[in-house]
C-alpha cells in the first residue's frame, strides 16, 4: 500500500516505495489527500492470517497441498478443466507463449492499452507484437481492428479485459477459428468477470490471472494462475512452469535412476515459476471471498457513476450489457471540448485542490523507448493514444472505500470540473 501519514481523515503523501508504480504511487509534494490511490486491492482478516500460519507448519512450503487445493478450487470457479498456479501473471503469459510455440517471424495481435507485461512475453520469444486499436467505450481491444491486422504470419490474439470488463469475445473467437489462431485472455483485471454468463479465462485457449497487491484478490502481493481446457497445452504448462521436470518411465524405486527426469516441451525450456504454499493458502481464502469483494467494487463503481453522471465533459464508466463488470478500475474520461479544459488541467485541480489522487492506465505500449528502438510507428492506434494522453483518469477504487470517501470522490470530480470550466 502507499506509504502515507494519516491525520484527521486526510493523508499526506510520503516517500516513493522501492517498487515504484508496481507497488505504490507516492510523491513528496506536500499535498493533503482526502482519498489516496491505494495499491492494496483486497481485504484481509483473520482467515488469511490463520491460513498463512497453518501453511508455515507444513513440511513442504512450495507446490504442495495448498497449491493443489487452490488450483482445484480455481478451476471449478472459472469452469475450466485445468488451473495452474504460478508466480505472477507475467510468468503465466510467458509459459503460454512458450506452450503455443511462439518463435521469430510469428505475429501476435495485442492491445496497446495494457501493462507492458502483455507485450514483453511476446518479445521474449522473438515474436512480433502487432497492435490493434481499442473501443472508445470499453477501452478493450476492438474485434474489428483485430481482423484488419491478421496476416499469414499471425499466430495468436492476446486480449486484455481492461478495468474488470471483458472483451467482446464472440467475434474474437470467430476470427480465431476462421484463421486458426490461438487466443490468450489476460485476465489480470478480471477475476470473476463474465461475458454472456461465461467466466473470464474460460473462453480462450488460456486465461492468465494476476494476484498482485492491487488486484481484486491477492496472494500476499504476488501470484498468478493459468486456466486451460486443452490437454496438450496443460502438459506443456505443467513442464514449463517448473523447469521441465518429469518422472522417469518404469521407475521401480524412487531414487533409481534418479529423483526426476528433465524433458523439453516441443523444444522449449521452462523456468522456476512456482507458487509457494503460504500464497496458495491465502489464495484459497481470497477465492472464497472473491464474489463478495467484487460486489463491493461494483457497488462503489455504480455509486460514483450515479454521483458524477450528467457533468458536462465527464464520461463515467460504461457497462456492456453482455458483461459482468468487476470494477478493478474506475475510469473517468475527460472530454476536452465539452469540458473546456484538458485532462491534465482537470487532474491537477482534482489532485492538488480537491485531494483526490488519480492515476493513468495505460500509455500505448509502442510509445516506450524499447519499442521505439524496434521501429514501431508512433501513430498506430489513435483511440488508444487519445485515451491515454487526453481522456483517461482512474480515481481510487478498492473494496475498503468508505461512503465518506466515495462522496469525497464525487464531490471532488464535480468541484474540479466546475473550477476548470471557469
Amino acid at each position: 500500500m502507499a506509504h502515507a501519514t494519516e491525520s484527521a481523515g486526510q493523508v499526506n503523501v510520503g516517500r516513493e516505495s522501492a517498487g515504484g508504480i508496481t507497488s505504490s504511487y507516492t510523491v513528496d509534494e506536500g499535498v493533503r489527500l482526502r482519498v489516496p490511490y491505494s495499491f492494496f486491492g483486497s481485504i484481509y482478516d483473520g482467515e488469511e492470517e490463520a491460513a498463512v500460519l497453518s501453511a508455515m507448519k507444513q513440511d513442504s512450503l512450495t507446490m504442495g497441498p495448498q497449491v493443489l487445493a487452490f488450483q482445484k478450487s480455481f478451476a471449478e470457479y472459472t469452469g475450466t478443466k485445468y488451473a495452474f498456479a504460478v508466480s505472477n501473471c507475467t510468468t503465466a503469459m510467458h509459459v503460454c507463449s512458450q506452450v503455443i510455440g511462439l518463435r521469430p517471424g510469428d505475429e501476435v495481435i495485442v492491445t496497446p492499452n495494457t501493462f507492458i507485461a502483455t507485450t514483453l512475453v511476446i518479445l521474449k520469444e522473438g515474436a512480433t507484437p502487432v497492435y490493434a486499436d481499442i473501443d472508445r467505450r470499453t477501452f478493450n481491444i476492438d474485434p474489428r481492428e483485430v481482423e484488419k491486422k491478421v496476416t499469414n504470419r499471425t499466430k495468436a490474439i492476446y486480449v486484455v479485459h481492461y478495468g474488470g470488463q471483458m472483451v467482446d469475445m464472440d467475434p474474437i473467437m470467430e476470427i480465431a477459428a476462421r484463421f486458426k489462431l490461438v487466443v490468450m485472455e489476460d485476465c489480470a483485471h478480471a477475476p470473476g468477470a463474465e461475458y454472456k454468463g461465461r467466466k473470464a479465462g474460460s473462453i480462450g485457449d488460456f486465461g492468465c490471472f494476476s494476484f498482485h497487491s492491487l488486484k481484486n484478490m491477492t496472494t500476499l502481493g504476488e501470484g498468478g494462475m493459468i486456466s486451460c481446457n486443452i490437454d496438450r497445452y496443460a502438459e506443456g504448462i505443467e513442464k514449463l512452469r517448473c523447469m521441465n521436470l518429469d518422472q522417469w518411465k518404469d521407475q521401480k524405486d524412487y531414487w533409481i535412476p534418479s529423483h526426476f527426469d528433465v524433458v523439453d516441451f516441443d523444444g522449449k525450456w521452462g523456468n522456476n515459476y512456482r507458487m509457494n504454499e503460504a500464497q496458495a493458502a491465502v489464495g484459497s481464502v481470497q477465492l472464497k471471498k472473491l464474489d463478495w469483494l467484487n460486489s463491493l467494487r461494483v457497488n462503489n463503481g455504480r455509486y460514483v457513476t450515479e454521483g458524477i453522471k450528467g457533468i458536462r465533459g465527464i464520461t463515467p464508466v460504461y457497462e456492456d450489457p453482455d458483461c459482468k463488470h468487476v470494477y478493478h478500475l474506475y475510469t473517468v474520461c475527460i472530454e476536452e471540448q465539452e469540458l473546456g479544459a484538458s485532462r491534465d488541467d482537470f487532474l491537477r485541480v482534482l489532485y492538488r485542490e480537491e485531494g483526490i489522487q488519480g492515476i493513468l492506465h495505460y500509455q500505448p505500449t509502442y510509445h516506450f523507448t524499447g519499442l521505439k528502438k524496434l521501429g514501431y510507428r508512433q501513430d498506430l492506434c489513435p483511440n488508444a493514444e487519445e485515451f491515454f494522453y487526453r481522456r483517461d483518469l482512474n480515481t481510487p477504487q478498492h473494496p475498503r472505500l468508505t461512503r465518506d470517501q466515495l462522496d469525497a470522490i464525487i464531490q471532488g470530480v464535480r468541484s474540479a470540473a466546475a473550477k476548470v470550466r471557469r
